[in-house]
């Protein structure tokens, strides 16, 4: 999307061999060292006069709470399904989370030029699957090496399919008509056979395709094509241009919040720490959801009633940033956080308002993290940015051991820690795996806490609120079952102002 935008010259690849760069927006270390996505970036660009903020999100299920976050702050998704497997589990778990948010979706059915399955079926498993009617725009011409195009279905073109320099450079479209003998003798009988008849199939019983159907979620444009070999991208970011809808009005409060209200408001979604390893700063994302921002405003954080001064403002491309003087409604800033800032505060402008909360995922995985060295300062420090960038969520037990335990949704998430902590504050520290399967917050925390029993422990998070972690989901629905008059939680609970100021 980005080479077809004119944004950068040369594409790059989540999983690439040395001689190849990586994905642009995959600029954190281990993310080019492992070849997945860990964390959301932020992406500006103009394409037809068009300006896009393009938020790339991790694939892998250990890493979906930055993926939910990111989806909070988008106004349409692009679903890429691999035509070998089809829709896979992680792609359901956050088409759920589209769905709840009535997010229209485009899909790209991708590596038509290696071993896929039928077109037809794979139109099927989307509508099983995700209970999302699907409607083809193009239809593929062969798929691995019999690969020869795709047919535009309104337009009643063919796209040939031409393999040029493993996909980096843009890809030559020769336009034909599907009756073109030339055509016809490039896709050889039997391809040609079968590609007329399932779009027969298509033809007669197949989803027509309807722009306010997709706005509503109700329906989504299918798309075929090759993004490694650059083959039917350029219809698709056409598309995208054409029929992603622009900003939407936002729950809040007091009501809808539109995008043309003239006062400013935006949310946090996403911080950051150390993307510059220049300035080891820490950077609030922002959705803005109207108005007009502009640098050195004063903005209001409506969880805390503070005001502070924007005096620096970024736009993101990856990693890189540049400062900008004003932003609109469907923008996504960078504003540096000096700790006045958590994820899903909202920022506003004149009178109150505050956006719906973004929900937390329990932690799911929980191990004791173990300083190796003696940097206790910026063992502290490490823990308490990755902490308030949503990676983990950190706890203190009330009796023996003092290390702090950290929870994560995915394990994978100990890596990150653990990887970070080293590269990015210079400290070495180890994760031990323990067995605690969920917390669990006191909704009442005056209330006399029975004494727990089996591997369930009481601990404390940074807020010094107490919390239960459970060694198994039965011993959670035991403790729930004999304690009715304990109020548990799954996410935590607001902390006071003298929460805020003491962590």
């Amino acid at each position: 999307m980005l080479l077809y935008a004119g944004a950068i010259e040369l594409a790059g690849a989540v999983r690439g061999r040395k001689d190849r760069r990586h994905a642009t927006s995959d600029w954190m270390a281990l993310e080019q060292e492992r070849g997945i996505s860990i964390t959301a970036a932020a992406l500006e660009f103009e394409i037809d006069g068009r300006r896009m903020s393009l938020l790339d999100t991790p694939g892998h299920k250990d890493f979906s709470e930055d993926t939910y976050r990111a989806l909070i702050a988008a106004d349409s998704v692009v679903m890429v399904i691999d035509a070998a497997h089809g829709v896979e589990d992680q792609t359901r778990k956050l088409f759920e989370v589209c769905r709840r948010h009535r997010l229209p979706i485009l899909t790209f059915i991708n590596k038509m030029d290696r071993p896929a399955r039928d077109p037809l079926e794979l139109l099927d498993d989307l509508e099983r699957t995700l209970g999302i009617a699907a409607a083809p725009v193009n239809w593929p011409v062969g798929s691995a090496e019999a690969f020869r195009g795709v047919y535009d279905i309104q337009t009643k073109t063919l796209l040939l399919y031409e393999r040029e320099a493993q996909g980096q450079h843009r890809a030559p479209v020769d336009m034909s008509g599907l009756d073109d003998p030339a055509a016809r003798e490039l896709i050889g009988e039997s391809a040609y056979a079968h590609f007329i008849e399932s779009l027969d199939v298509i033809r007669a019983a197949g989803t027509a395709f309807d722009v306010a159907e997709y706005r509503a979620g109700r329906q989504t444009p299918v798309f075929f094509g090759s993004a490694l070999m650059n083959f039917g991208l350029e219809p698709f970011l056409q598309a995208l241009v054409e029929l992603a809808p622009p900003p939407q009005p936002r729950s809040a409060d007091a009501g809808l919040v539109h995008p043309t209200d003239e006062r400013f408001t935006g949310f946090v979604f996403k911080i950051q720490a150390n993307m510059d390893p220049r300035h080891r700063d820490r950077v609030a994302f922002v959705r803005v959801c109207s108005g007009r921002f502009t640098k050195d405003m004063t903005v209001s954080n409506a969880r805390v009633g503070r005001s502070i001064r924007a005096s620096r403002a970024y736009r993101f491309f990856g990693r890189d940033r540049e400062t900008i003087t004003v932003a609109y409604a469907g923008d996504i800033i960078g504003l540096v956080n000096p700790g006045q800032f958590a994820i899903g505060d909202t920022l506003h402008s004149a009178a109150p308002v505050r956006f719906l909360d973004v929900p937390r995922f329990p932690a799911e995985h929980f191990g004791r993290i173990r300083l190796q060295d003696t940097r206790y300062k910026q063992f502290d420090e490490g823990l308490r940015q990755l902490e308030e960038e949503g990676l983990m969520q950190v706890f203190y037990v009330t009796s023996g051991r003092r290390e702090p335990i950290v929870g994560v949704v995915g394990a994978l998430q100990f890596d990150v820690i653990t990887s970070r902590l080293r590269t990015e504050y210079g400290v070495l520290a180890e994760v031990d795996a323990l067995p605690y399967a969920a917390a669990r917050w006191l909704g009442d925390p005056a209330r006399p806490l029975p004494t727990p029993g089996g591997q369930t422990a009481v601990a404390t998070d940074r807020r010094h609120r107490r919390v239960l972690l459970f060694g198994s989901a039965w011993e959670l629905q035991y403790f729930e079952r004999h304690h009715p008059e304990v109020s548990l939680l799954a996410e935590s609970p607001p902390g006071t102002d003298a929460d805020r100021n003491r962590s």
